[in-house]
């Protein structure tokens, strides 16, 4: 008789491998460790892209799918005790979700793990 294994995503399995070395204090002593990173700008962006995404940025803009994602971030960070603006959060996370996916012309549904597990927060289940 076989037995069958839940079948995991890589996500799930590479966030407990980083979990458990985290515990062991892997991370701990690494280079530039409490140092903060320099994120200004992205390798994989194209140098004359670059350019004008750095103007937009010194001018204050903040491209629209930049909002989009933030208020995906506060919507499933926020706890909810009511139902009704529970289901109103997973509604506009569904819009939300949507608008990107046409921005980028495919679907930015989340990795199966992490959805279950927000819509799980979200729906108290």
């Amino acid at each position: 008789m076989s037995r069958f294994l839940p079948v995991l995503s890589v996500a799930a399995v590479v966030e407990e491998r980083i979990q458990e070395a985290m515990r062991r204090g892997d991370f701990d002593d690494l280079p530039g460790a409490g140092k903060p990173l320099h994120l200004d700008d992205d390798p994989l962006v194209p140098p004359e892209v670059r350019v004008a995404y750095r103007i937009l940025k010194n001018a204050g803009f903040v491209p629209a799918e930049v909002l989009e994602r933030r208020e995906i971030a506060g919507l499933e960070a926020a706890e909810r005790e009511d139902i009704a603006e529970r289901k109103r959060a997973l509604a506009r996370l569904a819009v939300l979700r949507t608008h990107l996916g046409a921005r980028r012309a495919r679907c930015l549904s989340l990795d199966a793990y992490y959805e279950r597990k927000i819509v799980a927060r979200l729906t108290g289940v």
